[in-house]
């Protein structure tokens, strides 16, 4: 993974002290547009280990390129510095998997709330995306072979599946029908359901036919 950023271009970036390791971070970073992200989700999602992870993320706090919470970490602006290097390849890694409306009386920013961190059966929570197309949702497979994204706007959620490995369609299809029954299961709830308006006296005789 590390000589695709050699081809890029990482090697003309200024600062030396970043190692091909620490640059496939960097890159999975900023190729995903992640604005936060949890230390176990990346370590499924890179496949390194544990040690070799924490000594990485230890530099780029150093360095300010991301910060620790109590939740996991936040990416800052200064991973603007680095431009991730783009494989046409990514884009067809991507399948769509369920594409659907969300109830006009659901809270979309609780709705994300309650899905932030969470696990679902075999998907592990890797991180988060905010732009201006909504909020995407990252998730990965136990065995790091399958990432689900959710992207959610105030009206859509569209769930696709990144292929990492292998192509088990079936796995991505299990992986989204969990995902999606928790999300019934939250929109069903009182908390994320908005008061509406409605009429309560109305002339049956003026609705259309």
């Amino acid at each position: 993974m590390a000589k695709p950023f050699l081809d890029a271009g990482w090697k003309d970036i200024p600062d030396s002290s970043f190692c091909e390791r620490d640059t496939d971070v960097l890159n999975l970073i900023s190729q995903e547009a992640l604005t936060r992200f949890t230390f176990d989700g990346l370590k499924r999602r890179l496949g390194i280990h544990s040690e070799t992870l924490s000594r990485i993320l230890s530099r780029l706090e150093e360095e300010g390129i991301v910060e620790k919470g109590h939740d996991g970490y936040r990416v800052t602006e200064k991973i603007n510095r680095f431009p991730a290097f783009r494989s046409a390849d990514l884009d067809n890694l991507r399948t769509p998997l369920v594409q659907t409306f969300i109830p006009s009386n659901v809270s979309v920013e609780q709705l994300i709330q309650n899905l932030k961190g969470k696990c679902f059966g075999m998907i592990r929570w890797l991180g988060s995306t905010e732009g201006q197309g909504g909020v995407t949702l990252k998730w990965i497979t136990e065995d790091g072979s399958i990432q689900v994204n959710a992207n959610i706007s105030e009206t859509a959620l569209d769930i696709d599946a990144k292929f990492l490995r292998d192509k088990d369609l079936n796995m991505a299809l299990t992986a989204s029908y969990q995902l999606m029954t928790h999300i019934g299961r939250l929109c069903s709830r009182r908390q994320l359901v908005r008061h509406v308006g409605y009429f309560d006296d109305y002339d049956v005789h003026l609705m259309p036919a």
